[in-house]
């Protein structure tokens, strides 16, 4: 079993500088590597309070390379319908190298209606360059001259270079939420899976299914499921008791969830064959109450001990390998943050790496 710590903005300016953001995250992530963290994740979105201070998981992660040892470096994720191949293939090879051969590549297709407005990108189209995007990136990355000829991007010939250090390539990911065609074609291509549950216990059944059409997939196209890596980003707060970890963390989530419903309002009046159901995301957050994440959060909040019981029935119920600590909601500072992810390596991790190392024995 795997654990990192995954890093998606939600404030701004209004709230919070984007230079104390990006110290304390900095700090937060020479931390976790010093802990024995196995990833940092940096996620990309634009323009609003909603990950508007991650337009750049390369630039951030680069300035994770050169404070850390250790860590992988996760892009978590890049968005490829706003890239060219070229320069996603380049741009993540140079950080490879400079990490040491440390990145890991996740890749999401955006699902944010004011993003594809303003790079001038047809949502409809976004499935199609999003698989294309990233096949053409392997074999930049793989390949000595690539030719490619699709309906988003043509070039001819093109060596790559700097090449990563990691050979074949650096590991790929892909995020998957409710498109099972998305669980599907990450299987197939023998892809990492990244998965963002919802907010709520009493919804995981759904996320368990699509997890399941994933490794039935896998199964069937490679022969078993040895390669096949599973991960939830997910919110964690561990404290000496679990009213501290509930009085830090619920309002926090709270504050998240306001700020993730506030960026769905762009889902007013649009719609897209790609994204079937997103129309009615901001009412379901919009609906999440106080009172109903504190009965039924889905979030990993507690004492140590509670904390290794959530984390183990997670693991078996949605058959996860890896957990991305969902770190920064709610705008949290660094005494808060690192306050949680210390005491959760010293006092969690090494009990359930233990335990995973026992099953696998």
């Amino acid at each position: 079993m795997k654990f990192g710590i995954s890093l998606l903005p939600d404030c701004g300016p209004q709230n919070r500088s984007a230079t104390d953001y990006y110290r304390d995250v900095l700090a937060l992530s020479r931390n976790a590597d010093e802990l024995g963290y196995d990833y940092v994740k940096m996620t990309e979105h634009y323009i609003g309070t909603y990950g508007g201070y991650c337009p750049s998981p390369l630039n951030f992660l680069s300035a994770v390379a050169t404070v850390t040892s250790q860590i992988r470096l996760m892009t978590g994720c890049m968005l490829p319908a706003f890239h060219h191949p070229i320069q996603i293939a380049a741009h993540t090879a140079m950080v490879d190298v400079i990490s040491g051969g440390r990145l890991d590549c996740g890749f999401a297709r955006a699902w944010l209606p004011y993003e594809f407005e303003a790079f001038g990108v047809a949502m409809d189209d976004s499935r199609a360059v999003f698989e294309e995007t990233i096949e053409a990136v392997v074999r930049l990355w793989t390949e000595p001259a690539v030719t490619a000829h699709t309906d988003f991007f043509s070039f001819a010939g093109v060596t790559s270079t700097p090449a990563p250090v990691q050979a074949p390539h650096p590991p790929v990911w892909g995020a998957a939420i409710r498109s099972p065609e998305s669980f599907e074609w990450l299987a197939r291509k023998g892809f990492g899976l990244l998965v963002s549950p919802p907010p709520l216990r009493r919804d995981l059944w759904a996320t368990r299914e699509l997890i399941e059409t994933y490794k039935r997939t896998y199964i069937e196209t490679h022969g078993s499921l040895a390669g096949s890596r599973i991960s939830i980003a997910i919110p964690l707060y561990v404290a000496r008791t679990t009213q501290q970890a509930r009085e830090v963390a619920l309002p926090a989530i709270k504050e998240y969830l306001d700020v993730t419903a506030d960026a769905a309002t762009a889902w007013s009046g649009v719609s897209s064959s790609n994204y079937a159901g997103y129309e009615n995301m901001r009412k379901a957050f919009e609906a999440i109450t106080p009172e109903l994440l504190a009965a039924d959060a889905a979030a990993v909040v507690g004492s140590p001990a509670q904390v290794l019981d959530q984390v183990g029935t997670l693991a078996e119920f949605l058959s996860v390998d890896t957990f991305l600590w969902n770190v920064d909601y709610g705008g949290q500072d660094l005494t808060s943050m690192a306050s949680s992810v210390e005491l959760f390596a010293e006092a969690v991790a090494p009990m359930l790496r233990d335990a995973s190392d026992e099953a696998v024995a």
